[in-house]
């Protein structure tokens, strides 16, 4: 292949690529590359220190990543950022080969969802290892001390360091299940188990739990405005912890004040709504309360943060939509959109 047409060949590249020569200076960028690094036109034959600035944190890595130590002559991948004109700065997955004639061609690719990635990631273990430590250090305490001390405790104090104990091992139990259900929503393996569902039975359900609840201080769940609606094509367990997830989560931020379960049914769909008259969610923040671990600002709830992310997970995979409509400091209405049973 001659030289213009490898020049050719490497402009039809996807990813951005570099070519800097044996003495430090830039020898060919394809397409790519000047878009993605925002490379001048008259960048062949300058320095690559210069020309190409790449950043690690505060320390600048062009050079170093030029002069690193090959394994069989290939440079470890690395993320580096790139300063563009408009003050923001792009991360790129770099990595590289070194040719025959000293030469070294860098490899340059997006590096911006890996990123979002292991931040997620590294929520993910931070969140758990909390949720998870509180629960089984009270576990610890609560066994070691009745081993320890059984005859001295009368009845009533082993019944309640027990009953402490199973409420603790069930936080454990919900959190492992949330976290199942969220790698299922993720790779997009939620398996549902349909039939004719009655949405006002399945709300009965739920309600009859939050007052079970209500004797630990749980306000009793007002569920006037529900109305008889046409049967859903769902999973009534699925949908059920839908109903819960919004319950619980309007428990959790409505202070004292109602919560209301209504259902319409608009033509080929049933609507169900949630509503309390609590704090509200701020409109710049509708977004966030689904994504995982979402909170919006100046919400302390307890719980991981995953209940509004599985919610529309599942609601989604019923090909159902669930809103919010909420106003900073006028409550807020959780709306539940589910397909009519055909």
């Amino acid at each position: 292949m001659t030289g213009d047409r490898a020049w050719e060949a490497l402009d039809a590249v996807p990813e951005a690529v570099v070519l800097v020569d044996a003495n430090g200076l830039v020898a060919h960028v394809n397409d790519r590359a000047r878009f993605v690094l925002e490379l001048s036109d008259d960048v062949v034959g300058s320095p690559a220190e210069q020309a190409v600035e790449l950043w690690d944190g505060d320390e600048p890595v062009t050079k170093r990543l030029l002069s690193a130590p090959a394994v069989a002559d290939r440079l470890a991948e690395s993320i580096v950022t790139r300063p563009l004109r408009d003050g923001r700065n792009r991360p790129l997955a770099v990595s590289g080969r070194i040719l025959d004639d000293g030469s070294t061609v860098l490899t340059f690719r997006a590096a911006g969802s890996r990123l979002r990635l292991e931040a997620a990631r590294s929520d993910l273990v931070a969140t758990v290892s909390h949720e998870i430590r509180s629960p089984l250090t009270s576990v610890k305490g609560f066994t070691r001390t009745m081993l320890l001390k059984w005859d001295r405790f009368g009845d009533d104090q082993k019944r309640a360091m027990l009953e402490t104990i199973n409420e603790d091992a069930d936080r454990v139990t919900r959190l492992l299940t949330e976290l199942l259900d969220v790698s299922r929503i993720d790779a997009g393996r939620v398996q549902l188990h349909r039939s004719a569902v009655d949405v006002s039975q399945v709300i009965d359900r739920v309600v009859s739990g939050a007052r079970l609840r209500s004797e630990l201080g749980v306000r009793i769940i007002s569920t006037d405005e529900v109305v008889p609606t046409a049967a859903v094509h769902a999973d009534p367990d699925k949908l059920a912890q839908v109903l819960s997830n919004l319950v619980d989560n309007a428990i959790s931020y409505a202070g004292d004040s109602d919560i209301r379960i209504a259902t319409a049914q608009q033509g080929d769909v049933v609507l169900v709504t949630v509503a309390d008259e609590g704090p509200g969610i701020p409109v710049d923040q509708h977004r966030r309360i689904f994504e995982k671990f979402g909170r919006a600002r100046g919400q302390r709830g307890s719980g991981t943060g995953l209940g509004l992310y599985i919610t529309r997970g599942l609601v989604h995979a019923h090909g159902g939509v669930v809103e919010v409509e909420s106003d900073e400091g006028a409550g807020a209405r959780f709306h539940v959109r589910l397909p009519v049973m055909p």
